[in-house]
């Protein structure tokens, strides 16, 4: 068993869709990144690549990169199961929190927590994902960014 962290952080603004797990949330302000900004799946990508020793999505997927702009986190999370399948490692379990003051997660919980398992091939029971505030501090309390993290097992294959 091998064990992973994950990290994200992306500035929110107007004009841009709110992405987050897979999920368009209604939204006046999105996140800002080179690819759809999606902070939980940048976490998770991340994760998964360090509990594997592949490095990170920056090194996979860099935003210097002009084929990646605008790209779905979800297809990239794709060429990042990919990756774990050909080092002949699975993964275990995920477990995700989100840090931010808007929106709120639970109404799209469940759908975030499908989209990850469905794209993982794992039951939807090993994946969950919290959401927590920052009781209005930090950027993410004055509404700047939203933040997430992500701790996943993976297994090597027999």
């Amino acid at each position: 068993m091998r064990v992973g962290i994950g990290f994200d952080v992306h500035a929110l603004m107007p004009g841009r869709k709110l992405i987050l797990g897979g999920v368009e949330i209604p939204s006046e302000l999105g996140l800002l990144g080179h690819s759809d900004a999606d902070v939980l799946v940048h976490a998770v990508m991340d994760a998964l690549l360090g509990a594997a020793g592949l490095g990170d999505i920056g090194q996979h997927f860099p935003d210097t990169d002009e084929s990646y702009k605008g790209i779905s986190s979800m297809v990239l999370l794709e060429q990042v199961t990919s990756l774990l399948e050909r080092a002949g490692y699975y993964v275990h379990n995920l477990d995700c929190v989100i840090i931010a003051e808007m929106p709120k997660i639970n109404p799209y919980r469940e759908k975030m927590r499908d989209n990850l398992a469905r794209q993982l091939g794992i039951a939807i029971e090993r994946v969950n994902i919290k959401a927590t505030t920052t009781e209005g501090l930090g950027f993410t309390g004055l509404k700047e960014g939203i933040a997430a993290q992500a701790v996943c097992t993976i297994m090597k294959k027999q």
